[in-house]
């Protein structure tokens, strides 16, 4: 469940950077009769922006795990009988929920308070209708999404599998996996086909 938080957060690592640069507030004077206004009023009009900082760090510990996960030493492995390219789930994403979180106005109390109850939601929506894979950030990072059926070595056949992985797949290959949940896997191609 917390690779899931962590990837919905790593998801959101552009509108976070958006927020920053909309909300950041830098006092600068410069004329000679300056006086520096202290840190803790510097990070009192800046919580906005402290707070999208602590979430990139979240979504960035995430990365971290995913490419720990996706690097590991998987034993398991299935040859791929069908596949599907569902990249297109990153630009969904980004088009239905980053882009018109970035509209909020921060100054207005309310809006923000609405904006963290809508975060919510989408965050509980995403996770708990296995979502989580469709991540533009892993785009960015040169991640794919594949929709596959797998026949594994024990002659079982699953469909609908979705992987996360860095390399172009097709079908025949094998690749060796992580379990994330039940139909979305880390995964990477083996040397070898089968």
């Amino acid at each position: 469940m917390y690779r899931k938080i962590g990837l919905f957060f790593l998801s959101l690592w552009l509108l976070f950077v958006m927020i920053i640069i909309i909300t950041i507030k830098i006092p600068i004077y410069l004329k000679k009769d300056y006086e520096f206004v202290g840190f803790g009023n510097i990070f009192l009009i800046n919580i906005i922006p402290l707070l999208c900082v602590f979430a990139l760090i979240i979504g960035a510990i995430s990365l971290i795990d995913f490419n720990f996960q996706s690097k590991g030493t998987a034993e398991l492995s299935f040859k791929i009988k069908d596949i599907e390219n569902i990249d297109y789930e990153h630009l969904t994403f980004l088009t239905t929920y980053i882009i018109p979180l970035v509209c909020f106005n921060f100054d207005n109390k309310r809006y923000v308070f609405s904006f963290i109850i809508i975060l919510f939601v989408i965050g509980v929506i995403y996770i708990r209708t296995d979502l989580f894979y469709a991540n533009p950030t892993l785009a960015i990072l040169q991640f794919r999404i594949y929709k596959v059926e797998g026949e594994f070595r024990n002659g079982e056949s699953r469909k609908s599998i979705i992987l996360i992985t860095k390399s172009k797949l097709s079908k025949d290959d094998r690749v060796k996996y992580h379990k994330l949940d039940e139909r979305i896997y880390y995964a990477s191609k083996t040397i070898t086909n089968e």
